[in-house]
């Protein structure tokens, strides 16, 4: 591609107050006044009015600049540009969203969960988030945390946790199904050193309680890697009427249980894709799994103790100097092992295993939140950092929500997916007998997807 003009022949100006640079904030803002998230905020903050008069406005400003993909409080200037107060009411300054978010205490960022969890339940009302599982299908619950890399030391509760980088531990808890995308059904910040488990239990509990509002069919799937390996977290997700799945440390008693398993048990299996295993830096394609009967946390009293299953994945330990001539005598092995109460009949071994190594898709929400609203977290008050997150969770959801309505490959594409090509389209508006027209750009190549978004969130009210 090539200018086609001279240098001389191009200039440019500022000057037009009919652009808008993300006419895809209308039907997305419609759907979050449609799920009531105005109402909602209204009913359950209770920031002071000096600082939180218009709560519902502001809060919806700053979900509105997260979807159109602000990741500071400055960016939140991309409200207020060209003709975004004509078709926007609250299109407020950066500094002013500053002061509202560092107004938060704890006890008003736990009412902004409360927006967040009922927001979700009214979005998935709208649009099938979770699809329609039949009862048999699985709802899968992740939970995982991760680093939001900050810069300075006069962020509050910042530290260096066990990635070894200076930040804020974000747990988050998500909810999918076989054919759909993840949602965030819980999420919370914790102080940069805290421990990954920490306050799990009480998390885990809300994160499914979330769920069940949604009235989705489908029993549930607790899936968790191995740092969340312990009573209270596992106990609260089997109280919350789930199975779980959870990778295990590898004490006394799990290594006991691998050594009784007898070597005819053991099934070979073959991954669709090699798995990069980190321990030997080499690509694995094949291994072998098998399971025993298992009792996990036998040490604590026999209520407390929870019956289930250990699945064993083992892959060949490798002899770096086989090649100089020196062949291992005997067959090693290193082992994977993850504890599940889901039964034999509903999931069978290799299933398992696949199934809990989905979990992993966990991973690619922490990239895609990272990638948008938590590349940073702006503030220096540890409050107004966790009201960020909680409304960088709502601004994915409704991202997600308006991917669903979209349809087609939008339905499980990433947010950046969504944002580039159906938030972020320029326009221009214009207005005839009292009605407001925008223009977008002819030939939008996902100008099917815009109109179907557009549509679904300002379809003419149902009669009663």
């Amino acid at each position: 591609m090539l200018v086609s003009h001279t240098p001389a022949a191009v200039s440019a100006s500022f000057n037009e107050e009919n652009l808008v640079s993300g006419t895809g904030l209308v039907p997305v803002m419609r759907l979050a006044q449609n799920a009531g998230l105005h109402e909602l905020v209204d009913e359950w903050l209770s920031v002071p009015t000096d600082k939180g008069a218009n709560a519902g406005l502001k809060v919806a400003a700053l979900v509105a600049g997260m979807v159109a993909g602000a990741d500071s409080i400055d960016d939140m200037a991309v409200l207020r540009h060209g003709g975004m107060k004509k078709i926007f009411t609250g299109c407020y300054a950066p500094s002013t969203l500053g002061s509202f978010l560092r107004a938060f205490t704890f006890g008003h960022v736990r009412q902004l969960d409360a927006v967040a969890s009922r927001l979700l339940v009214n979005l998935i009302r709208t649009a099938p988030l979770l699809g329609t599982p039949s009862g048999e299908d699985f709802v899968f619950i992740d939970v995982d945390d991760t680093i939001v890399e900050v810069h300075g030391y006069q962020k509050q509760g910042s530290g260096y946790g066990y990635s070894g980088v200076r930040g804020l531990n974000a747990v988050l808890a998500t909810a999918s199904t076989k054919d759909t995308a993840p949602v965030i059904i819980g999420q919370r910040l914790r102080k940069g050193a805290a421990n990954s488990a920490r306050g799990a239990k009480r998390f885990v509990t809300d994160a499914l309680a979330t769920l069940k509002r949604t009235n989705v069919a489908g029993k549930m799937l607790c899936r968790f890697d191995s740092a969340y390996y312990g009573h209270a977290t596992v106990s609260a997700a089997v109280a919350g009427g789930a199975d779980v799945s959870v990778t295990v440390r590898m004490d006394p008693a799990v290594k006991r249980a691998i050594t009784a398993i007898e070597e005819t048990a053991w099934a070979p299996i073959q991954y669709t894709n090699a798995v990069f295993d980190e321990a030997t830096s080499a690509w694995v394609s094949a291994a072998e799994v098998a399971e025993v009967e298992f009792t996990a946390f036998s040490s604590r009293k026999k209520a407390e103790r929870i019956t289930g299953r250990l699945v064993v994945r083992r892959i060949p330990e490798l002899n770096p100097k086989a090649t100089d001539g020196q062949p291992t005598l005997f067959d090693t092995h290193r082992y994977h092992a993850f504890f599940t109460t889901v039964p034999a009949g509903t999931l069978g071994t290799v299933e398992a295993d696949k199934t809990h190594r989905k979990h992993a898709q966990i991973e690619q929400v922490n990239a895609d939140m990272k990638d948008s609203a938590l590349a940073h977290l702006p503030s220096g008050k540890f409050a107004a950092n966790s009201a960020w997150l909680v409304a960088a969770v709502m601004a994915y959801n409704l991202t997600r929500a308006a991917g669903v309505l979209a349809k087609g490959t939008f339905a499980k594409a990433r947010t950046g997916t969504i944002r580039r090509k159906l938030i972020n389209v320029p326009a221009r508006i214009a207005s005839s007998a009292r009605r407001i027209c925008l223009h977008l750009p002819e030939a939008w190549p996902w100008q099917t997807a815009w109109e179907q978004l557009f549509a679904a969130t300002h379809a003419p009210p149902q009669t009663a």
